[in-house]
């Protein structure tokens, strides 16, 4: 990484330079993070079932570069969990990874509810 230059002239006429350790670092929230995140298991559980909550993730950030996350996210039944579940991680930790520059070493997944699909509730007699 290079120094960075500033317009101030030190004594020899040549511009003072920073030190990367002296310019300062960027935090980024949690909230921010929870966000990315909670987009993220949007993209990755794809259409909701009609009364579905859309997924929302809550983080907690180690030392400014780890990010562990726990999204909540309703899925439609009968379907592959395990597998949507899974890509709802992949999809969390290439996202948060990418955007806010965090290592997640840990997304967990929990599943709020199951939403039993409609047609499955026609042809087998049931009404709400």
């Amino acid at each position: 990484m290079r120094p960075v230059r500033t317009g101030e002239a030190e004594a020899g006429g040549a511009p003072a330079v920073v030190e990367p350790r002296e310019r300062g670092a960027t935090r980024i929230a949690d909230r921010v993070v929870a966000k990315i995140a909670s987009q993220a298991a949007r993209e990755a559980v794809g259409p909701l079932p009609p009364d579905a909550e859309a997924p929302y993730a809550t983080v907690v950030v180690h030392h400014d570069d780890t990010a562990r996350v726990r999204v909540h996210v309703e899925l439609g039944y009968p379907g592959d969990i395990g597998g949507r579940c899974g890509e709802v991680r992949r999809q969390v930790t290439a996202r948060v990874s990418t955007l806010a520059g965090m290592q997640v070493p840990e997304v967990v997944v929990q599943v709020e509810r199951l939403h039993v699909a409609t047609a499955l509730d026609t042809a087998l007699g049931r009404t709400r």
